[in-house]
């Protein structure tokens, strides 16, 4: 690992501990030249599967979009960035557990709004009001009644 900061090639690793759920490694490096410390992280790379969009078109897995539908939901709601993390691990090992080359985008959409639900009811909403597509108010407050249903 060549150090961020003099570019040497020469690098130890003075600690080591797992995060996120065990999905990743931290690691703590300190270079041998300017002794200067930096964090580095590692994970494994897995083939994720193709995603098959609901008009057909076959897409790669793209966590960026995962993570940016999630973040949106969430905007501005009392979530912290652990839990948020935890839910995107949780769905991206569904997807990569779905144990198939191809998965339906559908599927990646009701495991992020199981994750959501649990976080924060606002955010579910949110999210199932653009994944869903509510065409007006009615189908909007059917899904928050059952959501008022689930809870008691």
């Amino acid at each position: 690992m060549f150090c961020p900061f003099c570019q040497a090639e020469d690098t130890k690793v003075v600690d080591s501990r797992l995060v996120h759920e065990g999905t990743q490694v931290r690691r703590r490096r300190e270079c041998l030249l300017c002794n200067e410390r930096f964090t580095t992280y590692e994970s494994a790379e897995l083939i994720m599967p193709i995603v098959i969009k609901s008009d057909g078109r076959r897409e790669q897995f793209n966590e960026q979009k995962l993570t940016q539908g999630v973040l949106a939901a969430l905007q501005k709601r009392p979530v912290s960035t652990e839990e948020i993390e935890n839910a995107i691990n949780r769905i991206r090992q569904q997807v990569r557990l779905h144990g198939e080359k191809e998965i339906a985008s559908r599927d990646i959409g009701e495991w992020a709004m199981q994750e959501l639900k649990k976080l924060d009811k606002v955010a579910f909403i949110r999210f199932a009001s653009v994944y869903r597509s509510f065409e007006d108010v009615s189908e909007f407050k059917q899904e928050v009644d059952s959501l008022s249903n689930d809870s008691t």
